[in-house]
């Protein structure tokens, strides 16, 4: 094959590849827009409190969610149905789309500067060996790709529903039960107080 053909051959390629992208791309945005709509609002910043906003969320954790949603690793009746017909691909690419979203900013209702939520979720409660919940989710709440999902902003109802899920045991696809072990030793007033600080994050 002389050089020509070659190049020919790599512009085909990538030529192919960039219509695949577009197309995935494109089938992303229809789901987003036709289906999670319902529940997360087409740029997933969710306007119902027991939905969470998936806008501004790491892709990966976004697809890793669906993944065990699919798997049953995570239960939920209503994601467990729209996660059953996504393939690996789909649930990149929902994961890519949601994340290039903005995230709307919002506010705590009482836990602001000085609250209790804001000691928590920044310096933990060292008596019962609860850590610093921006020891893995940042200071800011915007969590490190990959391995810690973005909180700030999120709805505190929701927070809240997700900590005594991980609390039960009713939620277990944390990895090493980090989760299951912090949230496991937090009050509910506890739980209020930091998912109202989270709320307010920006």
């Amino acid at each position: 094959m002389n050089f020509r053909k070659t190049i020919a051959l790599v512009i085909g390629l990538l030529a192919a590849l960039s219509a695949q992208a577009a197309d995935d791309a494109a089938k992303a945005t229809t789901m987003a827009t036709q289906v999670c709509v319902a529940c997360h609002t087409a740029d997933g910043n969710s306007v119902v409190a027991m939905y969470p906003k998936l806008a501004g969320q790491h892709p990966e954790y976004i697809t890793k969610q669906l993944s065990n949603f699919k798997s049953g690793a995570r239960k939920n009746p209503i994601m467990s149905g729209m996660a059953a017909a996504l393939s690996p691909e789909d649930m990149t690419n929902l994961g890519a789309y949601f994340g290039s979203q903005t995230a709307k900013l919002a506010a705590a209702k009482s836990n602001g500067a000085g609250s209790v939520g804001e000691k928590i979720f920044k310096g933990g409660i060292p008596g019962i060996g609860v850590p610093a919940c921006a020891s893995c989710h940042g200071p800011n709440g915007a969590g490190i790709p990959v391995q810690f999902p973005r909180l700030a902003g999120q709805h505190a109802e929701y927070m809240v529903t997700q900590l005594k899920a991980f609390h039960s045991g009713e939620r277990a696809n944390d990895g090493a039960k980090m989760m299951r072990t912090i949230a496991g030793k937090l009050s509910d007033q506890d739980m209020a107080a930091v998912a109202d600080y989270i709320q307010g994050l920006r």
